[in-house]
């Protein structure tokens, strides 16, 4: 990353239920990405906000005896209280049902569409899932009948929608990724869409019926019969948040996005759908797009759809904040799906947690309390600390920085047992006052490399080693 301004979104999700852990995997994964662009020198814009016009939504206010927007409203509250409460540094939150700041926008990107000849009417059949909101050909379907992202079975949908024509841009989209001017990051991930792009893209529908979508959404300019495809509206996002269609210098401030952060079920959307409505719009493309997997809990993808989600607010009452951002960025492969259990998590907090850093960040302060001495403030050099945490950081390799950290820190503890400072202390012995310096200064390191993973530990270790004379103070993690 060159310094200058960095504009990095998470997905928006569908707010048909409450946040579940997943939620928190990815906002966390883009929220260390943020905090590390601002570490080393850039202005950040960090966005995410709530897809509301979908058909899931209607269906979950149907089951609650409430309206769509009550639903909505109850729950993108609970997502920015979940943002709250992992203490993340999110700027702008933008709702779909905001008819000021998001409509103007998606009105602008369809006349856009409409203007490059990209958009025409046709009647389409298909299987449609209502949890993806998408359509699927019957060679993608699991087992022959069902949702490959869900396991759930598939409406049969026909009727008359706009289209639009994706299989114009079938050559300018494999030049894009394979030249990695919109990069995929992991690079399998990369293959994974050069191979469906190799079969050939056909159009797709961008409404769908009012009767279908029962009224709720965003109606097609010109056409109230029809209301806009919730992907069109729910990507636009990322642009409306910023201005677009209401704020056109900031939009022209922060776009295009520096990085987009999704899971892999949405990946075809954002790897082709996007790029090829903003070249239709004749507006700049995403830079960067990183795909993590999934959290499973009992070999599944946790999903609200299957029902076996985990809530993380509990978690964060009983462990702590940055406790659960540890086993997220720790325990879960940064590329790959990973499993989560209490008991996986409880043996991370007391193994890496209570008898790694808060143990070490203990022991070194009680001796240097002991030792009453006063210690140089050495200054540290961002860019000459831990080469490979840098580029670990930059390829979105959350769990191998975090093995970096870890390591250094049993590097001090193997110190500190191979020095014996306790010793040296008994003796009046004036080697004591190097042994803690060393100590003291790997800890201040690791105090600042932290500041993107663990915020609140790291200002509080920041903060007990910032002066000559250090004292103890309550522990990092308390046992549990």
């Amino acid at each position: 990353m060159a310094q200058g301004k960095f504009f990095i979104t998470a997905a928006i999700p569908y707010v048909n239920a409450a946040p579940h852990l997943g939620h928190a995997l990815e906002i966390i994964q883009a929220d260390v990405t943020a905090r590390y662009a601002k570490l080393i020198g850039h202005e950040v814009c960090f966005l995410t906000g709530a897809d509301e016009n979908s058909l899931k939504n209607v269906q979950s206010a149907d089951k609650e005896g409430i309206t769509p927007q009550q639903l909505c409203d109850q729950n993108s509250a609970k997502f920015r209280q979940l943002y709250r409460d992992l203490n993340i540094s999110l700027n702008i939150f933008q709702r779909g049902t905001d008819q000021k700041k998001h409509w103007p926008g998606v009105y602008k990107l369809w006349q856009a569409l409409e203007e490059s000849g990209d958009i025409y009417k046709g009647k389409y059949a298909g299987y449609y899932c209502v949890g993806c909101e998408a359509f699927y050909q019957a060679g993608e379907l699991k087992n022959g009948k069902l949702c490959p992202e869900h396991a759930t079975p598939l409406e049969w949908i026909e009727e008359e929608n706009y289209f639009f024509r994706l299989s114009r841009y079938q050559e300018a989209l494999q030049h894009l990724i394979q030249s990695d001017e919109y990069k995929i990051i992991p690079s399998f991930r990369k293959n994974e869409i050069l191979t469906f792009l190799n079969e050939g893209l056909q159009d797709f529908s961008i409404s769908r019926s009012k009767k279908r979508a029962r009224s709720w959404g965003i109606p097609v300019p010109g056409d109230p019969d029809q209301i806009i495809y919730v992907w069109i509206d729910a990507l636009d996002i990322y642009m409306t948040g910023i201005g677009f269609g209401w704020d056109e210098a900031n939009f022209a401030k922060w776009w295009p996005a520096d990085l987009h952060v999704i899971g892999k079920g949405i990946i075809r959307f954002h790897a082709l759908f996007w790029p090829a409505l903003l070249m239709s719009a004749k507006l700049p493309l995403p830079r960067n797009l990183f795909v993590h997997g999934y959290i499973t809990h009992g070999d599944q993808k946790m999903s609200k759809s299957l029902g076996n989600v985990v809530d993380p607010f509990p978690l964060i009452h009983k462990y702590g904040i940055d406790p659960l951002r540890y086993f997220l960025l720790s325990q879960i492969p940064a590329y790959q799906d990973g499993d989560f259990t209490e008991e996986k998590m409880r043996s991370a907090y007391q193994a890496d947690l209570a008898n790694g850093l808060g143990n070490l960040v203990s022991r070194v302060a009680t001796l240097c309390e002991k030792s009453n001495l006063d210690l140089l403030k050495t200054d540290i050099s961002l860019s000459e600390t831990c080469p490979r945490y840098h580029a670990t950081l930059k390829s979105f390799n959350f769990n191998l920085s975090l093995g970096l950290l870890w390591e250094q820190i049993r590097e001090i503890d193997r110190f500190i047992d191979q020095k014996k400072p306790w010793e040296l202390l008994q003796k009046g012995s004036p080697e004591i006052g190097k042994v803690l310096q060393a100590a003291v200064d790997e800890i201040r390191k690791i105090g600042l490399l932290l500041a993107p993973f663990l915020p609140q530990t790291a200002l509080k270790i920041q903060d007990q080693f910032k002066n000559p004379k250090i004292k103890v103070q309550p522990s990092l993690f308390p046992r549990l």
